[in-house]
């Protein structure tokens, strides 16, 4: 009997969170492919987002990206200015 009681708080706790109604969800999606994935669990992981970096990284890739873009044109900009220079001379 403790057994069910567990099972059946497990399944309250499951449901409360939504973790039953995502991979409903996500089953759904599976069930609709036209064709069978390779592999379900990578598919199902990547329905639920764990093939993707975490948020921070994606953050921190943004910022590097927007500092290396600055760099770039600036590298233009004097590239620019060194031409026109060479030209005049």
């Amino acid at each position: 009997m403790a057994h069910y009681k567990a099972a059946h708080q497990l399944w309250r706790y499951l449901e409360k969170s939504g973790v039953l109604d995502t991979l409903t969800k996500v089953l759904v999606i599976l069930y609709e492919e036209p064709e069978n994935p390779n592999s379900a669990l990578d598919f199902l992981k990547h329905c639920l987002g764990a093939a993707t970096p975490e948020n921070l990284e994606i953050e921190l890739l943004h910022l590097e990206l927007a500092e290396m873009e600055e760099e770039y044109e600036a590298i233009v900009e004097e590239n620019k200015k060194l031409k026109t220079k060479e030209k005049v001379q």
